[in-house]
């Protein structure tokens, strides 16, 4: 059986084929810029940002059924929300209620019935809150 031959290591990169972006220079381009420098400073007299007056309407329910028998009051029903904007919602509505809860499939959980404190955090926040079922 012959050995198959060796390939060097020793040999500098340069020689181990063309670099594709070797002729490539920063002619021409902008030079970089801090994020912060790129965001727009607030209007004069502008302190928090108004919330919408009607973003629409959300269900408050507090349901028991298939958690061992313990209490979770649900929001659901949001329109043109997304995954972050509700993740900070649900944080505001732990906090404020001194209570866990989540995020999971489109609904914002709270442990404990928090129907109150949970619509008029979303009342602030510019939606219609209803409590639906019992």
């Amino acid at each position: 059986m012959s050995k198959s031959p060796r390939i060097a290591t020793d040999v500098s990169a340069s020689s181990l084929g063309q670099n594709p972006f070797g002729a490539l220079s920063a002619a021409g381009l902008p030079s970089h810029t801090p994020a912060a420098a790129c965001t727009p400073a607030p209007a004069k007299g502008a302190g928090v940002a108004a919330p919408q007056k009607n973003r629409g309407r959300v269900e408050i329910r507090r349901e028991t059924g298939g958690r061992g028998g313990k209490t979770v009051t649900t929001v659901s029903g949001f329109v043109g929300i997304g995954l972050p904007e509700k993740e900070a919602l649900a944080k505001r509505m732990q906090k404020a209620c001194g209570a866990g809860g989540t995020v999971k499939d489109g609904q914002i959980e709270i442990q404990g019935d928090r129907r109150e404190m949970v619509s008029g955090i979303l009342q602030e926040a510019g939606f219609r809150p209803v409590m639906a079922g019992g």
